[in-house]
């Protein structure tokens, strides 16, 4: 019997270019799942991750978004983590981190989006079984939530908002959601910024900004439901940029600014955004370092709201299929996916994302 190998991109060091390793595939051992990418959506953490932004022990495979066909199923595996029957040749979307279950985040707060042991050996030993995603395949381990993707729904529409559709959903949860006709502001129209465009559209939100740039990004945007655009190379001033808000929202800001742009002088500007008695649910900055000046009189005198967000748990993976589900013949999420690259090109990948220059990007093994 011909022994199987992979090939994978692996992180041995920040800042160095990823390297393209060939390792044996193993049997998946009771409760685990071998599953054959197809897709790993190249996320912007990503790129923090490559530049050392987020360190991360090295060496590691990368890629924590991925829809692959199962290959084999371990002893004792026969549904996914809802209970939905599964077999060979059906695909999943997993979560590349497993809860605990036993630390005081999961057992006292109750929010395993925040278990302080999720992180350990996240991604698997480079040489080994691996959860990541820029490689030929992934070994769920038992435990890792995983959901069986359903038949009339595209692969494409499933990663092209990879983690940032469930990130949202968890985001619009601990906001407290959004109600018909609440003027909404989205910094950012990257991935995160358009699962907030989308998953807002779909709340009824009037009037809907979305500040942002590339102007391919911003069209996407609109496609996804934006009633307004402002585009950052058109309009680089911030002080213009909140004056349009303003009048777009009757001179009052926004009852929502969602921060999806990842960078921290978002911040600063976000607070100008909003109007009185407004909420301010900060998503992407999980790994932008840095600080903002902050005159705390303006968040008591103006009754503001700052959630903060990061990560999700495994029911907003379960909900973000049924969202693409429902609605991606509506909405082109598949035509997103507007980069593919072979595992062998992950590295040009990465760097694509860095500059700006992809709406989805995935690795696509077959490619």
């Amino acid at each position: 019997m011909t022994q199987r190998t992979g090939k994978r991109a692996v992180l041995v060091a920040a800042n160095q270019p990823l390297e393209i390793w060939e390792r044996p595939v193993a049997d998946p051992g009771p409760g685990e799942v071998l599953a054959r990418l197809t897709h790993g959506g190249v996320c912007g953490t990503d790129v923090h991750f490559w530049r050392g932004e987020v360190p991360l022990p090295g060496p590691v495979v990368l890629g924590h978004e991925g829809v692959a066909v199962i290959e084999m199923l371990g002893a004792g595996v026969s549904t996914d983590y809802a209970g939905t029957p599964v077999a060979v040749g059906d695909r999943v979307y997993w979560q590349p981190v497993a809860p605990c279950q036993r630390c005081y985040a999961c057992t006292v707060l109750g929010d395993v989006s925040m278990c302080e042991n999720a992180f350990a050996g996240v991604f698997g030993n480079a040489d080994g079984p691996t959860t990541a995603s820029y490689c030929d395949y992934a070994t769920l381990r038992a435990g890792l939530p995983f959901y069986r993707v359903p038949d009339d729904t595209p692969s494409d529409a499933v990663i092209a908002l990879g983690c940032a559709l469930p990130t949202m959903l968890q985001g619009l949860e601990r906001l407290g959601g959004i109600r018909p006709g609440m003027s909404v502001v989205v910094q950012g129209c990257g991935p995160v910024g358009l699962a907030a465009t989308l998953l807002a559209h779909l709340s009824g939100a009037a009037p809907l900004v979305v500040i942002g740039a590339p102007a391919r990004r911003l069209a996407v945007a609109q496609q996804f439901g934006a009633t307004h655009t402002l585009d950052m190379g058109e309009l680089p001033d911030a002080a213009a940029r909140t004056a349009r808000v303003r009048e777009l929202t009757g001179g009052h800001g926004a009852d929502v600014v969602i921060e999806a742009a990842g960078v921290v002088p978002a911040f600063g500007e976000g607070l100008q955004l909003i109007a009185r008695g407004g909420r301010y649910l900060i998503v992407g900055l999980w790994s932008a370092p840095g600080t903002v000046p902050v005159e705390p009189r303006m968040i008591n005198n103006l009754n503001l709201r700052i959630i903060g967000t990061a990560l999700s748990q495994p029911r907003h993976l379960y909900q973000a299929l049924q969202v693409v589900q429902a609605h991606h013949r509506r909405f082109p999420l598949a035509a997103a996916v507007t980069h593919r690259y072979r595992i062998e090109d992950s590295q040009q990948a990465l760097e694509a994302v860095a500059r700006l220059e992809t709406v989805k990007a995935v690795i696509a093994p077959a490619t």
